[in-house]
C-alpha cells in the first residue's frame, strides 16, 4: 500500500509527465517543495514497486501501474473538490483540502461522495431546490422550510 507522501509524488510526475511524457527531479523537486534527494530517494522507492522508470541523473516515467494508480488518485480528488464546491466551499480551499483529505478516505465513503457528486450533477434542475435551500441554511443559519 502506499502512503499519503508517494501518491503526492505519483499524482505531481502524471500532472508534469502529460506534455513531454516524462517528469525530472528537478520539477518534482520544487512541485513537491522537498530536496532533490528526497526525490530521487522516493523515485526509487516507486522504482522497485513498480510504479516508476527511474534512472539517476535522469528522469522519471510512470509504468503502466503507475498510470492506473495515478488517475484512480486524480479521479478520487476530483470527486472530494467537486463535493466540496456543492457544499459551497471555495475552489481554493476544496483543492487545499482535497489534497488531504484523499489520503485518508474510505473506500465506502469515496463510493458515496462519488454517488453524491454524481446525484447533484445529473440533476435536472440547474440549482435543484434543496441545494438552494442548503445555501440559504449556510447564510443564515435557519431552514428556509422552517415555520417561523
Amino acid at each position: 500500500m502506499l502512503g499519503s507522501r508517494a501518491e503526492d509524488y505519483l499524482e505531481a510526475i502524471y500532472s508534469l509527465s502529460k506534455e513531454k511524457g516524462y517528469a525530472k527531479v528537478m520539477e518534482l523537486s520544487e512541485v513537491l517543495n522537498v530536496k532533490p534527494a528526497t526525490v530521487s530517494e522516493m523515485l526509487e522507492k516507486l522504482s522497485r514497486m513498480g510504479y516508476v522508470e527511474y534512472k539517476k541523473r535522469s528522469h522519471v516515467k510512470l509504468t503502466e501501474k503507475g498510470v492506473r494508480e495515478a488517475m484512480k488518485l486524480r479521479e478520487k480528488r476530483n470527486v472530494v473538490i467537486k463535493f466540496l464546491k456543492a457544499i459551497g466551499v471555495p475552489e481554493d480551499v476544496a483543492e487545499r483540502d482535497a489534497c488531504t483529505i484523499e489520503h485518508v478516505l474510505h473506500p465506502e465513503t469515496l463510493r458515496q461522495l462519488r454517488n453524491f457528486v454524481r446525484f447533484v450533477e445529473s440533476s435536472p434542475a440547474v440549482n435543484p431546490r434543496w441545494l438552494e435551500h442548503f445555501r440559504e441554511f449556510c447564510r443564515t443559519g435557519r431552514h428556509p422550510c422552517k415555520q417561523r
